[in-house]
């Protein structure tokens, strides 16, 4: 991982802690604090879709200059409706932002959740980085969202994800 692609998702993680936004990491950036070394270009997050908690992503990913892809004000993405209108409408299941500050990382918020958040943030791994904590997905979880994907990647890492927590 690049210096400041670690500058920036702990700069994220940050500010997500700080906002006290409840949010699990998944996709690739999750396998990689799970102990899989693999690329990936951007940082898929799962926030808890309560309008409040939502909001407090929002804000605190907009504080380091993250603003939508889409042109649409990023506090639509507390709005159940309009998150549900995305789904239907537009086929969307994820919510990208982009930051002229951050711009090695790209953040992707689910639209949807795509478990029980409350189950799966109990299951959850907190790990201490340099400077901030993060809140990652179980590998059980993760493995379930690649699962679903389908993807020859996601194969790939649910397949070393499975031979990583079988170690002793």
């Amino acid at each position: 991982m690049s210096p400041m692609l670690g500058s920036s998702l702990e700069a994220v993680f940050q500010a997500l802690n700080e906002a006290g936004a409840r949010y699990l990491v998944v996709g690739g950036v999750a396998v990689v604090l799970h102990g899989q070394l693999c690329t990936t270009a951007d940082l898929d997050l799962v926030v808890h879709l309560s309008p409040d908690n939502a909001l407090r992503a929002i804000g605190a990913l907009g504080r380091l200059g993250y603003r939508p892809r889409a042109p649409v004000k990023a506090d639509d993405f507390a709005n159940p409706d309009i998150r549900r209108q995305w789904v239907e409408e537009e086929g969307l299941t994820v919510f990208s932002l982009w930051s002229p500050v951050h711009r090695e990382l790209e953040v992707d918020l689910f639209v949807a959740e795509p478990f029980d958040f409350d189950e799966a943030y109990g299951r959850a791994v907190r790990a201490q980085l340099d400077a901030a904590y993060v809140t990652v997905a179980s590998v059980e979880d993760i493995v379930q969202l690649k699962r679903a994907a389908g993807r020859a990647q996601d194969q790939a890492d649910i397949e070393a994800l499975q031979r990583l927590s079988s170690l002793p």
